[in-house]
């Protein structure tokens, strides 16, 4: 079972991929810790990439396939897997199509969570992290005992620039730009999912259980 996770930044793509690597004893494959576990043990791949990395310069789709593949080929992945983080943008998909189809593969399921842009802007915009020991809240759904303060060291929380409403917004523009087209093209394959993120995650999770079967 081969499963990409569609969805933007905030929409719990990430957790509900990690629940379904537990679920099906599959791994949960993001291409930032693939990144990062090439670049620490000084893979070929791994240098190649830092050099664009060093100079600011997102790396090229062919390498980022050329890394994903790599990783794909190992023993764990031979019942499946699920890609979170990868593909973003078209010609990404693409390639990854062409080499799956050379090995005789494809993609079994794209899964689309779909969340509105003004809950994500308020989901994102209500997180609170602790900078001494990188504790997160959420001042609706997981707030602090103290207004603030973290629960665990006691050092104030504060409100990251990640997390505020014009960076989402931004962040936004760019997913529904450069990500949205991928949805055109699993649904055009046929693989494609949608499932609602507005609700509470275990529910979200059980919604992707009746696909996958």
């Amino acid at each position: 079972m081969k499963i990409v996770m569609l969805g933007a930044p905030g929409a719990g793509k990430g957790t509900q991929a990690k629940m379904i690597a537990e679920q099906y004893q599959i791994p949960h494959v993001s291409t930032g810790d693939i990144f990062r576990a090439n670049i620490k043990n000084g893979t070929d791949l791994g240098k190649e990439a830092k050099s664009y990395m060093d100079k600011g310069e997102l790396v090229p789709d062919e390498l980022t396939v050329r890394i994903l593949l790599d990783r794909v080929a190992q023993e764990d992945c031979k019942n499946g897997y699920v890609l979170d983080g990868f593909p973003r943008t078209i010609p990404q998909a693409n390639v990854l199509d062409e080499e799956l189809t050379k090995l005789g593969d494809k993609i079994d399921f794209a899964i689309n969570v779909e969340v509105p842009d003004e809950n994500i802007v308020k989901r994102m915009g209500g997180r609170r992290a602790c900078v001494a020991c990188g504790a997160t809240y959420h001042i609706e759904h997981v707030p602090p005992k103290k207004e603030g303060i973290c629960d665990k060291c006691g050092e104030a929380l504060i409100l990251r620039d990640d997390d505020k409403e014009e960076t989402v917004k931004n962040r936004l523009n760019v997913y529904h730009e450069m990500t949205q087209p991928l949805i055109d093209f699993y649904n055009g394959k046929g693989v494609l999912k949608e499932v609602d993120g507005t609700v509470d995650p275990s529910v979200v999770f059980e919604n992707i259980k009746k696909i996958l079967g």
